[in-house]
């Protein structure tokens, strides 16, 4: 009976191991509440300070993430392309004009 307990927990951990964690814009936004809360707090001297710096820290920080998060989609699709450039017996498009075939003669 303990390993038949056992087993069912053991199954039931191994399949929430699938974690979705925080997008890029979400963790700019929050750091940069968070900073921006703290600044126009020290500045302001008062909550209305703090509320507007965070207010305006979050929407900074959510940019700066969204381009952070372009900028590695970007980076990651010049990789795939100059892979399947160098690798053009593996990817090939069936009307693509400048497919590239290399025929090798077995002896």
């Amino acid at each position: 009976m303990f390993f038949a307990i056992l087993l069912t927990f053991a199954s039931n951990t191994q399949a929430q191991t699938r974690k979705k964690g925080i997008s890029d814009q979400g963790k700019g936004a929050i750091i940069g509440g968070a900073g921006g809360a703290v600044a126009g707090g020290l500045i302001g001297h008062n909550v209305g300070g703090a509320l507007i710096g965070g207010a305006i820290g979050a929407g900074g920080g959510y940019i700066i993430g969204n381009e952070t998060r372009r900028a590695r989609e970007k980076k990651e699709r010049a990789r795939r392309i100059a892979w399947r450039r160098a690798h053009p017996r593996h990817h090939t498009h069936p009307y693509s004009k400048t497919t590239t075939v290399t025929t090798v003669k077995y002896q």
